[in-house]
């Protein structure tokens, strides 16, 4: 069984605003034709509504009852924008704050090792070999560069294309189908 303390302090922050988003949030309204349940916005559309209905039936104090009660809701919704607004505008603010940091700090860096290239401590020069080529230990070094020639860096020899045992026998009969064949 609960305790009627729980189940009082339960009660008392059901309605109590939970700091969340009041646009969407859900409210019921005790409203003079009894209870209205919804967004800010519905509870305007159901009041406007109703006022509608009062001003066509004649009740002029009941028409002005719910046009009191929409305008309630509108002015907590219009609030609730503007703090919106203001929110995304500080956001807005700061994040352009921190880009245009970020540019600075792009800027400075690239102004860094710009003057530090010319800076850095120069590679020795590598002296030159006296012959053309020379061979050692099976690698090909270019004496003008001073770079090693390897496998995978020397220049591809073109190998001639093979003809095709249909392009060997010529279309007039010739068995040979080249001069260097009937040699």
């Amino acid at each position: 069984m609960r305790s009627s303390k729980s189940r009082s302090r339960s009660k008392s922050n059901r309605n109590r605003p939970s700091g969340g988003n009041v646009v969407n949030r859900v409210f019921d309204s005790s409203g003079p034709e009894g209870k209205v349940r919804g967004t800010p916005q519905q509870i305007i559309d159901k009041y406007n509504q109703l006022a509608r209905d009062a001003q066509l039936s004649g009740d002029r104090v009941a028409t002005e009852n719910f046009q009191q009660h929409a305008e309630h809701y509108l002015r907590l919704l219009s609030e609730a924008q503007r703090e919106i607004d203001a929110r995304r505008e500080e956001q807005e603010r700061q994040n352009r704050e921190r880009q245009a940091e970020r540019d600075r700090e792009r800027a400075e860096r690239q102004e860094r090792e710009g003057v530090e290239a010319p800076h850095a401590d120069p590679q020795p020069e590598i002296e030159p070999a006296t012959s053309g080529l020379e061979v050692a230990d099976g690698d090909v070094v270019e004496a003008d560069s001073g770079l090693v020639e390897t496998p995978e860096t020397a220049p591809k020899k073109r190998r001639k294309p093979r003809r095709k045992p249909a392009e060997a026998s010529a279309p007039d009969g010739d068995a040979g189908g080249s001069p260097e064949a009937a040699e």
